[in-house]
């Protein structure tokens, strides 16, 4: 049985003991969403110090992907960019 996480729906396989973010790399998968600073939307640091690489989880609070182990069928995506509205 292959164990696998779903990447705003495209299936990832990942080894036991992986991040999301090693998952995500192994596949090819370095844009983690839209930029929010210089560092956003991608693994940077890989300890969880700049937060470039925060995802939403289905059903969770978000969480570094370089710090956060993969589960199987956890379903994640890119963080939604925020719109801050002066109206």
């Amino acid at each position: 049985m292959m164990t696998r996480i779903f990447w705003n729906d495209y299936v990832v396989p990942f080894r036991p003991g992986e991040t999301i973010a090693a998952a995500l790399g192994r596949a090819g998968i370095i844009n983690l969403g839209p930029a929010g600073g210089p560092a956003r939307g991608r693994v940077f640091c890989g300890i969880g110090a700049c937060q470039a690489c925060v995802v939403a989880i289905e059903g969770g609070a978000p969480v570094e992907a370089c710090l956060t182990l993969a589960r199987d069928g956890l379903r994640i995506g890119s963080m939604p960019a925020v719109v801050v509205s002066h109206e």
